[in-house]
């Protein structure tokens, strides 16, 4: 199934630097470093953005904090309501108390036992609906029209310019290496992050290449990124943080004229990704959250296209599950 885009809020680059003044006075800046025995394996100059050392183990909690600083007196008072499979979930969750105010968080049964966990800890009610993200948010949705509180999209804007300051501070530190990057590697699940890539990189940097990767086993934001519209798939990966069955409109708006490639990878090569991080760059990565390294691991290569210089993988979470953390050693890590 397939929808047009509808008519989109105008994000800018001013919009990034605004929401980064927010965001640092809550949040560290996170380290872009090398790893030579990552290097070695992937045979690649690599550096990884480590995103995963922020509170919640997410880049995500960026989203949270810009958001709790933009509430409006209806959000305030009647409280917020979101549906996520995990690192959202706590982004929200973790704005929210930073506000003190309400949130229920709807989760899929899919969504892993320890990111449940991790939103209740932080405060928010956690409800259980349907197997899917889709279905989940349907329920969402209809929660907060029962309650009065504000449904917020994950696709948000004021969550995508939470996120954008990843890569703002990603640039910016890139800015003093001997030699530009050649490319930016990016997970996509509802492609948030991928789109303030974009907004940021177009301003800093535009000779770099910023590339989506997407689990092939859910597709939905690489078949909307090539159709220019709206479309659905199912979503039977692993990787609960890509488990998305729909683009988003915002997001696709600004991939669509941006993005300068999108792949999908196997599974078992997302599996791949973690196992690299953790013996060779002592990361312990979630799937979803190694997903751009596993586009370098993946055949053809995207993120080098014949160009010099280093190549950046934003390592975007570290809330593997325990079945997740059980694979880590279900095969060698790659030579």
């Amino acid at each position: 199934m397939a929808a047009d885009l509808p008519d989109l809020p105008d994000l800018s680059y001013d919009d990034v630097l605004r929401a980064a003044e927010v965001v640092a006075r809550e949040l560290p800046a996170t380290p872009l470093q090398s790893h030579p025995l990552l290097d070695a394996a992937v045979g690649a100059e690599v550096l990884v953005k480590h995103e995963h050392v922020l509170p919640t183990g997410s880049f995500k909690v960026r989203g949270g904090v810009h958001l709790a600083s933009t509430l409006t007196d209806a959000e305030q008072q009647h409280g917020l309501v979101t549906c996520s499979t995990g690192n959202h979930a706590q982004s929200v969750a973790y704005g929210a108390r930073l506000a003190g105010v309400r949130a229920t968080i709807v989760m899929p049964s899919t969504a892993p036992a320890v990111k449940q966990d991790a939103v209740a800890a932080l405060g928010a009610e956690v409800v259980v609906r349907g197997e899917t993200l889709g279905e989940a948010g349907a329920a969402a949705r209809e929660l907060a029209a029962r309650s009065g509180a504000t449904f917020v999209c994950p696709t948000d804007p004021r969550i995508v310019l939470g996120h954008a300051t990843a890569y703002l501070e990603l640039f910016r530190q890139a800015a003093d290496l001997p030699v530009p990057l050649a490319a930016v590697l990016v997970p996509i699940g509802s492609g948030t992050g991928a789109a303030g890539a974009c907004l940021v990189r177009d301003a800093l940097a535009p000779g770099t290449r910023v590339v989506g990767v997407q689990s092939a086993a859910a597709p939905a934001g690489w078949r909307s990124w090539r159709s220019g519209t709206i479309e659905t798939a199912p979503a039977t990966t692993r990787a609960s943080g890509l488990a998305t069955t729909t683009g988003y409109p915002l997001p696709q708006g600004i991939l669509r004229g941006s993005l300068d490639d999108f792949v999908l990878v196997d599974d078992d090569v997302i599996d791949e990704a973690p196992r690299l991080l953790a013996t060779r760059a002592h990361t312990l990565a979630e799937g979803a959250g190694a997903a751009a390294l596993a586009g370098l691991l993946s055949p053809g290569r995207p993120g080098r296209s014949g160009r010099s210089g280093p190549v950046a993988v934003v390592c975007t979470g570290a809330n593997a599950s325990a079945e997740e953390i059980a694979r880590l050693g279900a095969a060698s890590p790659a030579a």
